[in-house]
C-alpha cells in the first residue's frame, strides 16, 4: 500500500515536501518513483529509482529542483519540491513495482500506486 500526503497550494518560487508512506511489500528490490498528472496531459515520470542500487533518474522539467529520498527505517519516499512553478501543477503519484534492475522510469515498471495528492503553483 502506498499512501501520500503533503500537497497542497503554493505560489511560485515556494516549496513542497511529499511523503509517501509504504507498507506491505516483502523484501526484495524494487522501483520506486513519483509521477504526476496534469490536467489533460498523460501521466509522466518525475523521479525514479532502482532500490537495488543506481542514481536516481530526474525528468529534464524537475532537474535541479526536486530531489528523491527514501527513509529505509519508517519504509518511507519523499519529493522535496523547490522553486516550484505554475507548470508544476498535477496530481501526484507515489508508485512502486518488483523490479530486478530496471530503469525504473517507465510506468510500466511500476505495479503499484498510491492515490494521488494535488499539487497546485500559482
Amino acid at each position: 500500500q502506498l499512501v501520500e500526503s503533503g500537497g497542497g497550494s503554493v505560489q511560485s518560487g515556494e516549496s513542497l515536501k511529499l511523503s509517501c508512506e509504504v507498507s506491505g511489500y516483502g523484501p526484495g528490490t524494487y522501483c520506486m518513483g513519483w509521477f504526476r498528472q496534469a490536467p489533460g496531459k498523460e501521466r509522466e515520470v518525475v523521479a525514479g529509482v532502482y532500490t537495488g542500487g543506481g542514481s536516481t533518474y530526474y525528468a529534464d522539467s524537475v532537474k535541479g529542483r526536486f530531489s528523491m529520498s527514501r527513509d529505509h527505517v519508517y519504509y518511507t519516499l519523499y519529493l522535496q519540491m523547490s522553486n516550484l512553478k505554475p507548470e508544476d501543477t498535477a496530481a501526484y503519484y507515489c508508485a512502486a513495482g518488483v523490479s530486478y534492475g530496471g530503469l525504473c522510469r517507465e510506468m510500466y515498471e511500476f505495479a503499484f500506486w498510491g492515490q494521488g495528492t494535488q499539487v497546485t503553483v500559482s
